[in-house]
C-alpha cells in the first residue's frame, strides 16, 4: 500500500518518526544522566520526565477514547486532553526551571542547588547561601 501522507513524494512517516523516537530518548541520555546526584536539578530533572510521560498517558488514552466517534468525543475523553494539557504547563515550567534556573545543560558552572524561582530569592542567593553551608 502506497503512503497518501508525503513530503516531497516521500512517505511522511519514516521522516517525521524520528523525532519522537530520537530527540526524547537522547535528551535523556545525554542530560538527565549527566546531572549530579542529590541535587535540586537532579530532582526537578526526574518530575519534569516523568511528568512529561504522563501527558504522553493522558493524551494517548484521550486519543483512543476519541477512535470509536470523533465527532463526539465521551466526556473522559476531554478531562483527559485537559489535564494533560494542564500538566504540560507544569512540566514546561520545570524545563525552564533546569536550563533558566538551574542552568542545566546551559553552563558548566551552573548553580544545581538553587532555590525554586517563585521563592523571590536570586539563583545567586541560592549558590551563596549554599556555599556558606558547604554542600
Amino acid at each position: 500500500m502506497e503512503s497518501r501522507a508525503k513530503v516531497l513524494a516521500h512517505s511522511a512517516h519514516p521522516i517525521l518518526i524520528a523525532y519522537p523516537l530520537g530527540l526524547p530518548s537522547t535528551a535523556t541520555v545525554f542530560d538527565w544522566f549527566a546531572i549530579p546526584a542529590r541535587t535540586r536539578a537532579k530532582q526537578v530533572g526526574l518530575w519534569h520526565g516523568l511528568g512529561n510521560v504522563l501527558v504522553l498517558v493522558l493524551l494517548a488514552v484521550s486519543w483512543l477514547l476519541r477512535t470509536g466517534s470523533p465527532q463526539a468525543p465521551p466526556t473522559f475523553a476531554i478531562v483527559l486532553a485537559i489535564a494533560g494539557t494542564a500538566v504540560v504547563f507544569f512540566t514546561g515550567w520545570l524545563g525552564g526551571e533546569l536550563i533558566h534556573r538551574l542552568g542545566v545543560s546551559v553552563d558548566d558552572g551552573a548553580n544545581l542547588d538553587a532555590s525554586n524561582s517563585l521563592s523571590g530569592r536570586s539563583a545567586a542567593e541560592s549558590a551563596a547561601g549554599a556555599m556558606r553551608r558547604g554542600t
